[in-house]
């Protein structure tokens, strides 16, 4: 009797066929019914909905976050990009091994994700992860109650600086030298807001049973609070809570009867600042902070701040937003680059944010209507205001309501054809579908009271199974995914071989952790 063995495509595993030297109907059909079973075994393989596996994706994933936690973090902290052998590293300029960043997509965007993946899959790892980065976010907590730029995790570096963490250090210091120390919590560019809002994630999820991460997460949002102004803005920075006898709290904005076309260089970050969205974004994190410590005072945080879009909505016939106004309540010049001007960039977010107040406190409040109120004249200016592309300028001159640019040697004009690179004095428009949302307001008869948004659990499709494949194929054998592309402050003979985002990790982590989590 011969042998001959046949190898399953899935288990690997030998099957001997026993052929009998005489030829008969048997033996052929025993051959083809095997020979069938192989091709259909074949084709269900190449067909199957996830061909990668759970266990190789889920051990992609762990080499992944282990690589970021232990090799590209420090101290639990993050940056923005790196070169690709880690020597190199960037937040918004170079930075040492033991600086981490906060503006986005830095410590807490990294921190972000992690508990995003983790509700997705629930994998314990992730959680760990983002605990680390937690704890890291209340070394840097300052003692005004937010962040700066960054945090310094070095003893030498963190004896400049009046961290909560080693507060006893830093006031000995101070005694000694007589030196002030930085202690200037920034609401600019998300910076404060967006690591008050992931430990406040992170305590919601430990169910508020981590002391140091539940006492620093109270202990910035009740700083928020003190450093709001009466009229309910907000300043850009601040190193002690507002003067509560100083400002008019019902003033509204108006248009200066002349301001200064050259660049004055005076102080700004007391000014009343939605550049960046920095009052918006602190809107919502007093909205979300009431509805996860339901405290009233909060609530009020988030009142005020509305209260103060609306008294900032410059007059007909143009009815926007400046990017930042002083105790007047007009528009004033802040950076070399940003005129007191209406703004079509942060206009949007106002308009957005406004929305947003109006949902959330539709079953809890009976004015909430006056946060739609200043709606209609703004949509209808912003788009008469629309350039002949269709996107909106970034900036329009007080009175004239011309388009306002700069040239690249910080002059004023009204030609865009010599633009400074970094800085968007054109910003795209999403007027209709703020137009769209609005409509859907004052169309519905009722709105349900907001509810916190939840994870659908669908199915995994061939598409996101494609993703998850071409993202672990990518991955390099440390768990690393490296891209092509040149550290911005670094020269060209440090990015010759490829670098490593915060950006990609995060987005790759998302949806490998969506995969698993279906």
């Amino acid at each position: 009797m011969n042998r001959t063995r046949w190898f399953h495509p899935k288990k690997h595993k030998s099957v001997i066929v026993h052929s009998r030297l005489r030829t008969g109907k048997f033996s052929t059909r025993l051959v083809f019914v095997l020979i069938g079973l192989l091709i259909t075994s074949c084709l269900c393989h190449a067909s199957d909905d996830a061909p990668t596996g759970e266990d190789r994706v889920r051990q992609s994933m762990h080499r992944a976050i282990e690589f970021f936690r232990h090799q590209v973090s420090k101290h639990g902290g993050y940056v923005y990009q790196y070169s690709a052998d880690l020597t190199k590293r960037e937040g918004e300029g170079s930075v040492g091994l033991n600086t981490a960043w906060i503006e986005p997509p830095g410590t807490p965007f990294v921190g972000a994700a992690y508990l995003k993946a983790y509700r997705r899959c629930g994998d314990p790892l992730l959680l760990d992860a983002a605990k680390e980065v937690a704890r890291a976010l209340v070394v840097g907590q300052l003692e005004s109650g937010g962040w700066g730029n960054q945090i310094e995790f070095s003893d030498v570096s963190r004896r400049d600086i009046r961290y909560r963490f080693d507060t006893d250090l830093n006031r000995e210091v101070i005694i000694q030298s007589g030196r002030k120390k930085r202690n200037t919590t920034t609401l600019d560019d998300n910076k404060s807001q967006s690591a008050c809002h992931f430990l406040m994630s992170v305590d919601q999820e430990l169910s508020f049973s981590d002391s140091k991460i539940h006492e620093a997460t109270l202990y910035a949002l009740n700083s928020f609070v003190k450093a709001q102004y009466p009229n309910g803005a907000w300043p850009q920075r601040y190193d002690q809570p507002s003067d509560q006898s100083l400002q008019n709290r019902t003033l509204k904005a108006s248009i200066p009867e002349d301001w200064p076309r050259d660049y004055p260089a005076g102080k700004y970050a007391s000014y009343y600042t939605l550049n960046d969205h920095s009052i918006s974004d602190m809107i919502r994190l007093m909205l979300d902070a009431w509805f996860v410590y339901k405290n009233s005072d909060y609530l009020e945080a988030a009142k005020r701040g509305g209260d103060f879009l609306v008294l900032a909505q410059l007059p007909e016939p143009q009815p926007g937003w400046a990017q930042q106004y002083d105790k007047k309540m007009q528009p004033s010049w802040a950076r070399k680059f940003e005129p007191p001007a209406v703004t079509g960039g942060e206009s949007q977010a106002v308009m957005k944010t406004l929305m947003i107040l109006y949902r959330r406190l539709i079953g809890h409040d009976e004015s909430a209507q006056k946060y739609l109120m200043p709606l209609p004249s703004a949509l209808r200016y912003y788009r008469d205001s629309l350039l002949p592309s269709g996107n909106l300028a970034r900036f329009y001159e007080l009175e004239t309501n011309l388009p306002l640019y700069m040239t690249h040697d910080y002059q004023l004009t009204y030609d865009a054809d010599d633009l400074p690179t970094h800085y968007r004095f054109i910003i795209r428009s999403n007027l209709d579908d703020l137009q769209r949302e609005y409509d859907q307001l004052i169309g519905a008869k009722g709105i349900d009271p907001w509810q916190p948004p939840s994870i659908s659990p669908t199915e995994r499709s061939a598409a996101l199974t494609k993703r998850v494949n071409a993202i672990i194929d990518a991955m390099d054998p440390r768990g690393a995914w490296v891209e092509a592309g040149k550290l911005k402050y670094h020269g060209e003979a440090d990015n010759v071989h490829g670098m490593i985002k915060t950006t990609t990790f995060c987005k790759n982590l998302l949806t490998l952790a969506e995969w698993l989590g279906k």
